[in-house]
């Protein structure tokens, strides 16, 4: 941090200091967890002469708080793959049912925020397309803090709402789908093929949601890689140069992703696996009605409290995630 120039490049520094605090906190997590067992044997050693009842209560208390501190400090060495540490690109994409699935994306887009908010974690409206009548057609955010990407690629998949809908006067059950992509931001650095003759690229007005960041000026840039026919928007920066180069740094995060699931894909094809695309193929469903639960459909982790999950309350479903896939 005093090398000389290390503050020029505002963004590039930053990354470095939230490396830097993250492998602080590993370090001195570890410490914590060291002087806990510790003082946790002094405690045993007492109980054993003493038989205290106050003591053993403590004694309990102590040992229940380190097993879930070693889980949690577990959980961030799980995060180990290249692009874990990474920023996250998300995206969320209504499936078909109108107003009542653009709601839902909505619903999923506050869950996420209030996700990032409790980890401390920055978000940026990358691009954001409103409903007609409610909701969201589209969005796409930038999530930045270590280790977003480790822990969001999680959420990768489709996700199922069950409910009442408020939008059917007749008072009947719904079920809506919502498409959530998850792409790690990449570094320059990362060698991912872009030829410009493959590129086709359109300016057009910018506008946010409830009319926020209107310009005046055809600052809002869509980039299509003519190839796969990607498509990527970004209307977040007025300037057109800025959205231009977040334009292409989704692109280039999006066939990165491309590749790794072909990569994927051939490899479960040698070993003979048949797994299914489509909407059918959710990872987790949200019931509101007839009762409240939220369900994991590849951990099988449940959850009754609902309102805690769409307040942000993920960890369980992306802890158990995490550990199954290094099992793998």
């Amino acid at each position: 941090m005093t090398h000389p120039g290390f503050w020029d490049d505002q963004d590039a520094s930053k990354k470095v200091i939230d490396e830097n605090n993250a492998l602080k906190d590993i370090t001195e997590g570890y410490r914590r967890l060291e002087e806990q067992h510790e003082n946790l044997e002094v405690s045993y050693e007492l109980v054993k002469e003493e038989d205290d009842e106050d003591l053993k209560e403590e004694l309990e208390s102590g040992t229940r708080q380190l097993k879930k501190d070693i889980n949690d400090f577990e959980l961030q060495m799980l995060l180990s793959e290249p692009y874990d540490k990474n920023n996250a690109i998300l995206e969320l994409h209504p499936g078909a049912g109108g107003t009542e699935s653009q709601d839902w994306a909505s619903m999923l887009l506050r869950m996420y925020t209030r996700w990032a908010e409790k980890k401390n974690y920055t978000v940026e409206t990358l691009d954001y397309l409103p409903g007609d009548e409610a909701g969201l057609k589209s969005v796409t955010m930038m999530i930045k803090g270590y280790n977003a990407y480790g822990f969001l690629k999680a959420e990768k998949g489709v996700h199922r709402l069950v409910r009442i809908s408020p939008f059917d006067s007749s008072g009947r059950r719904h079920t809506s789908f919502v498409s959530c992509e998850v792409m790690p931001e990449m570094e320059d650095s990362v060698e991912v093929e872009v030829r410009t003759e493959d590129l086709r690229i359109d300016t057009y007005r910018a506008s946010g949601a409830g009319g926020q960041h209107v310009n005046t000026t055809d600052s809002a840039v869509r980039i299509t890689h003519l190839p796969t026919n990607i498509i990527v928007t970004c209307q977040n920066e007025r300037s057109q140069l800025k959205n231009r180069d977040q334009a292409m740094k989704m692109l280039r995060a999006k066939l990165y992703q491309r590749q790794i699931e072909e990569r994927q894909q051939e490899m479960d094809e040698i070993r003979g696996e048949q797994k299914e695309i489509g909407w059918g193929s959710q990872i987790r469903s949200y019931v509101f009605h007839p009762y409240n639960m939220v369900k994991d459909h590849r951990t099988n982790v449940e959850m009754g409290n609902t309102q805690s999950v769409m307040d942000g309350n993920l960890d369980p479903f992306i802890d158990e995630y995490l550990r199954a896939s290094m099992k793998v």
